[in-house]
């Protein structure tokens, strides 16, 4: 099946190749994880590696930000905006409810001026201020979702956890059920260091790896490594080694 690949490496691969064309794929994570360079990294090589020009739909960040933050991984978004290739829009959720609403929209004539076929919504989060009802905001959420795919995007959505290390809550049930994938970003400690970690949890309509790798942000950008090796219970918040891996270094040389 044809794959929108985020050409990050090692995610793909997780992947099965990529996200599934015109799918909502959630990113959650705790602050500083990576979510943000995850989505601007998707939409960045959609743009440059794959010619497909994208939108930035942000609730917070002036696109200013955006610019500098993309600088310091050596993207140029700001000359992806004058090519015509890419549109950073800051805006608010009660203005996109709205305009998502409309037939020919600001955000879908913002796709037609560049062809857009990527989206990244930077964050969900800011519709959990909206309303208190869980009911109406996967309502919301829903909306949202189904407007970018009549729209024809792949998106990345991201969204704000509270957990910092171990295991959390994760998304409410009803966003992980809208979702078509729904990716884990998570900071684990293991022997007194920080590691960072990452699980996909579920893809609809399509096999995934579902082994918990470690991954790194570096000058260029997110890179997803190895799986953790001889460990469990990652994301519980007390990584501790495989029993079996303890034993063979505690009795060299002897089977249990």
């Amino acid at each position: 099946m044809e794959r929108v690949k985020t050409g990050i490496g090692g995610l793909d691969e997780m992947l099965g190749g990529g996200f599934l064309p015109r799918t909502a794929n959630l990113v959650e994570g705790a602050p500083g994880t990576g979510k943000s360079t995850l989505g601007m990294q998707f939409i960045y090589n959609g743009i440059v590696q794959y010619n497909q020009p994208g939108l930035i739909l942000t609730f917070e960040e002036f696109p200013e930000q955006y610019y500098r933050d993309a600088q310091s991984f050596g993207w140029d978004f700001e000359k992806l905006e004058a090519a015509n290739k890419l549109r950073i829009i800051m805006t608010s959720p009660e203005v996109t409810e709205r305009d998502l609403q409309q037939v020919n929209g600001h955000m879908e004539q913002f796709a037609d001026q560049v062809g857009a076929r990527r989206v990244l919504i930077d964050s969900l989060s800011h519709f959990e201020r909206l309303t208190d009802n869980p009911v109406e905001l996967r309502s919301m959420v829903y909306g949202l979702i189904n407007a970018l795919k009549r729209m024809g995007f792949t998106a990345v959505l991201t969204r704000e956890s509270a957990t910092l290390l171990g295991e959390g809550t994760g998304a409410d049930q009803g966003l992980a059920f809208v979702v078509d994938s729904y990716t884990l970003l998570r900071y684990v400690e293991i022997e007194s260091a920080v590691h960072k970690a990452l699980l996909v949890l579920k893809m609809r309509g399509s096999e995934h790896d579902k082994t918990i790798r470690e991954y790194e942000i570096n000058e260029q950008g997110m890179e997803v490594r190895a799986r953790f090796e001889n460990q469990e219970g990652i994301f519980t918040g007390t990584p501790r080694q495989r029993m079996r891996d303890a034993f063979a270094q505690a009795f060299p040389g002897r089977t249990r």
